[in-house]
């Protein structure tokens, strides 16, 4: 995260989201899931139920116990059978309870489950634009903190919320019945504490959707600093990187306290107004019974029956809580799923077939721009025959890794067109076009798997003897030799593996590809001058009857080229090989000869 990213601390959090839409959302994304939620609810609720009963039973377990304070006795088989009913009823409650709780738990990580499943074919679908546009410690943060988050609440409150609520409407109700003096005391009090519950949570809300906001910079910062660290280091960075640490820490505790605190409240507020209640209604069932109006039994049940009623209020202000932070995660997560995806491929009708190209690559007029402000392509047109070898050079920024990327498609031009053999690539699918290149960049990417795993990438069928002539060919004989399995070694990218190995691994990977059409960007930049003279010769052969593009600062290694294109802010201001070039003493003779100046 950058310097100039304001956090939460010191500012005023946005107005938050529509609460009730987000959990509407939630329960919609559900799914077929619903139906086990829906069981783990009935279950819920028919515990519930039964506690509702049990105070009646009670009452009159009580009642025939208070008859052997009469000259007529207890009647224990009356006693015995109430007993005996009331632990049944206790037992099925019981047993309804965990069978609750274990189909909660299953609906809720299932859901998680899926929900990381779609995040995933998602960040597939989703064009480069997005991530140029949100931190990768954020979207990390999405997949793993809010999701958690999401699943972590629905099991906590979910079922408890909904059985709680027929719990105190149950309670409500049995108690009007017993008795409507006592029971007003009671619902009032109950009001009353549902008027702060409801307050408390239009206040905290976007204090909940900030903490989740917060913790997704901070993951942000966190990722960033610890993948450049060796770059911290070197520039003893590190008072600056703690600086920003300790401000988005800072935002996540200002905004955990603050939703914590509110949303803490609701827990003993909805505790003093039940213990309130049930102070008061003990006291007018005193009176009550001194004036013969109620029995004991009815005031031992209407005690057991205030309690019932008192404990969901407490119940579910907690589960509130929990759905507030529900909430605001699903807001985030949400908002990654509806983000606007590429084109899918299934729309294209026209394909083309990698074995079927030739090699012939148009740009008509290409624009291009990343924000819409700023134009980094402006007009660009050239002609690329079959099997000829392109070089574009230029300065930094005119464009040319750009150019590449609207090649692969990995962004869509603004205007013009690019054509493949005649076909373009509008009309293609991504796939497709992927398929016809083989790129090798600048930056190295290296994955957790063996050496023939990385060199052999999405190619399950390719023998070991044509990745020893390949490793042979690009000068990396010598590394496997010294590694301990060979071929099989396990490497990552943070092994202590040069910069130059890599690159070789990645040049090697490109040719097993062996598509019709190459691109490289910059491929020798990170070897020693003996290796890449080694590495240019592979390419030499690699690019022997293929159309290659290939992005040069060292304009000596592409001095063979069929046609160099000299690029400056966008557009192409001079063409042709590079003797043309240099009789033209323009600015590509200036570029060359500036590598040799002192």
């Amino acid at each position: 995260m950058g310097p100039g990213s304001r956090g939460m601390h010191g500012g005023k959090p946005e107005k938050s989201k529509n609460f009730s839409a987000t959990l509407k959302r939630l329960f919609r994304e559900l799914g077929n899931l619903r139906i086990i939620v829906f069981l783990g609810v009935f279950f819920a609720v028919g515990g519930s139920v039964l506690m509702i009963f049990a105070p009646n039973i009670v009452k009159d377990l009580t009642d025939e116990i208070a008859k052997g304070l009469t000259p007529l006795g207890i009647d224990f088989g009356a006693v015995k059978a109430i007993a005996l009913g009331l632990g049944i009823m206790y037992v099925s409650g019981a047993l309804l309870q965990l069978a609750e709780a274990w189909l909660m738990a299953n609906a809720s990580n299932r859901f998680a489950q899926r929900l990381r499943q779609r995040i995933s074919k998602k960040i597939n679908i989703l064009p480069l634009s997005y991530f140029d546009k949100h931190q990768t410690g954020d979207t990390l943060s999405r997949v793993t903190n809010d999701v958690d988050m999401i699943a972590q609440s629905l099991n906590q409150s979910l079922s408890t919320l909904i059985s709680e609520s027929i719990l105190l409407v149950g309670a409500a109700a049995a108690m009007i019945i017993t008795n409507i003096q006592m029971a007003g005391v009671a619902i009032v009090a109950s009001i009353i504490g549902f008027m702060f519950m409801g307050a408390i949570l239009k206040n905290s809300q976007k204090y909940f959707e900030m903490r989740q906001t917060e913790l997704g910079k901070l993951n942000s910062h966190i990722e960033q600093i610890y993948s450049g660290l060796i770059v911290v280091k070197a520039y003893n960075g590190k008072n600056d990187s703690d600086v920003l640490f300790d401000k988005y820490n800072k935002s996540v505790y200002v905004a955990n306290q603050k939703s914590r605190f509110l949303g803490g409240l609701m827990h003993p507020i909805m505790n003093f107004v039940g213990n309130l209640g049930y102070v008061a209604v003990c006291i007018t069932g005193a009176i009550l019974a001194q004036r013969d109006i109620i029995g004991i039994g009815t005031i031992v049940a209407f005690i057991t029956y205030v309690r019932l009623f008192t404990s969901p209020l407490s119940n579910i202000a907690q589960s509130f809580t929990s759905l507030q932070s529900a909430a605001a995660a699903s807001e985030r997560v949400f908002e990654f799923l509806d983000a606007k995806e590429m084109i899918t491929d299934s729309v294209f009708k026209e394909r083309l077939a990698k074995d079927s190209v030739k090699g012939t690559i148009e740009f008509k007029n290409v624009k291009f721009s990343y924000n819409k402000k700023k134009p980094v392509i402006k007009d660009f047109s050239a002609i690329a025959k079959p099997g000829q070898k392109i070089a574009i050079v230029g300065p930094t920024g005119a464009g040319k890794t750009t150019l590449v990327n609207l090649l692969m498609k990995f962004y869509d031009i603004d205007d013009g067109d690019i054509l493949i053999d005649g076909h373009s690539i509008k009309e293609i699918p991504r796939h497709d076009v992927h398929s016809l290149f083989t790129m090798v960049l600048q930056d190295t990417w290296m994955f957790e798997g063996t050496l023939r795993d990385n060199i052999a990438y999405n190619h399950k069928n390719v023998s070991d003897k044509t990745i020893m002539e390949i490793c042979d060919t690009v000068g990396l004989t010598h590394f496997i030799s010294t590694l301990p399995d060979g071929l099989d070694s396990q490497i990552s990218e943070s092994d202590s593996i040069s910069a130059g190995q890599k690159q070789l691994i990645t040049i090697a990977r490109g040719m097993v590809e062996d598509s019709p059409l190459l691109i490289l960007d910059e491929a020798t930049s990170n070897v020693d001058t003996r290796t890449e003279e080694l590495v240019q010769k592979a390419m030499d052969k690699l690019m022997q009857g293929r159309t290659s593009f290939v992005i040069a600062h060292r304009l000596s290694t592409i001095k063979n080229a069929d046609l160099i294109l000299v690029m400056r802010d966008g557009d192409i201001i001079e063409s042709g090989n590079h003797k043309q070039l240099m009789e033209q003493n323009g600015f590509y003779t200036d570029l060359y000869n500036s590598q040799f100046a002192l």
